[in-house]
């Protein structure tokens, strides 16, 4: 019967862990490494990032820091929260592609060599290769 009792991840907790993932990812940052700089052990950080373990505010604000974004970055696009009339991305699972993507493989790749191109110029040529070869592609 206790496992009956198992209780699941409270939903915020869970993308509250996986945004922290993606921001870990996509500075390359280890689990391992965040876990020394914050002075826990990776398996806790694999538990933040699972939502199995809530992050407290300290915590988060520690991780924020470390990870180089704002504590509002961990909560952007939450379950339950709204941004526009219409219910924001809570509503559709099609609009989580643009997440699903950026934390993928391939995502986090691209993400990653487009960041280091500095020039401007560049960046805006390739966005227009990539939404030609989109707009051909749906022809």
């Amino acid at each position: 019967m206790a496992t009956e009792n198992k209780k699941k991840p409270n939903p915020t907790d869970v993308h509250v862990g996986s945004r922290i993932r993606l921001r870990r990812n996509m500075l390359g940052m280890s689990q391992e490494k965040l876990g020394e700089t914050l002075g826990i052990t990776f398996q806790q950080v694999q538990k933040y990032e699972k939502g199995t373990n809530r992050v407290g505010a300290s915590r988060l604000q520690a991780i924020a820091d470390t990870l180089g974004v704002p504590v509002s970055f961990m909560f952007e696009d939450a379950p339950g929260t709204s941004t526009t009339p219409t219910g924001g991305l809570a509503e559709s699972g099609a609009n989580n592609f643009p997440l699903e993507f950026c934390t993928s493989t391939e995502g986090l790749q691209l993400n990653r060599a487009f960041a280091r191109i500095q020039d401007p110029k560049v960046r805006r040529k390739i966005i227009e290769l990539v939404k030609a070869l989109a707009a051909e592609s749906g022809e």
